[in-house]
């Protein structure tokens, strides 16, 4: 499998390419960041980012794109800025038929360095390990795009073991109902008696007319 991990961002996004499967060693497939200049229009600096990002979804082609999942800060401008990138990030994946995993901070922490309460020094440590590379990339955005793609590869066959379990279950469910609305008509045409062989059909009820004023003189 080979993903592609964005640390969304407009100032700078990161992008990390890792390759392998769970349980093997992992392989780094490129790093880097793609910048855009800070007095520059929202507008303009989202066309840099998607640009960007297409270019590395065009040069590694991979299986799946994992995006950090934007999660809520007191600083609102910042949330802003990065759920625009993780945006433009979920629409070039879209637009070549790819998959999108998104995983909250802690998520990727957990699963990289072991707790949800990593600080990126650590992140970046156990990423320089795991990946087996002669220093932490820098900026440390490059090395939070990194440990998403490695977060994703380790997480989803149990991802895939849930989501095939919850398909399961709602086909479970739905051949449920469907039984018991069989068994609801079938139970309610066994309560209706059928009428009797060579039985006249009943007769319709007598129309009742009704007397006018003129009738009765």
């Amino acid at each position: 499998m080979r993903v592609l991990g964005v640390d969304p961002g407009l100032t700078r996004c990161g992008i990390g390419v890792v390759e392998g499967t769970a349980g093997r060693p992992l392989r780094m497939g490129g790093v880097g960041v793609v910048r855009t200049p800070a007095d520059a229009e929202v507008p303009d600096r989202l066309v840099l980012v998607e640009r960007g990002i297409e270019e590395w979804l065009e040069e590694h082609r991979p299986d799946v794109v994992a995006v950090e999942r934007v999660f809520s800060q007191h600083n609102v401008r910042t949330v802003m800025g990065t759920a625009q990138a993780s945006a433009v990030a979920m629409l070039c994946a879209a637009r070549r038929g790819l998959p999108v995993a998104l995983h909250t901070p802690s998520e990727v922490k957990a699963a990289v360095t072991g707790t949800g309460r990593a600080d990126k020094a650590q992140v970046g440590a156990m990423v320089t390990r795991l990946l087996r590379l002669d220093a932490p990339p820098r900026p440390a955005d490059a090395a939070d795009a990194l440990a998403l793609a490695i977060c994703h590869i380790w997480r989803a066959p149990a991802q895939d073991r849930l989501q095939q379990a919850r398909l399961q279950q709602a086909r479970h469910q739905q051949l449920h109902r469907r039984q018991a609305h069989a068994a609801r008509a079938a139970s309610a045409a066994v309560a209706e008696p059928a009428p009797a062989p060579g039985a006249a059909p009943p007769a319709a009820p007598a129309r009742r007319t009704q007397r006018t004023p003129k009738d009765s003189r």
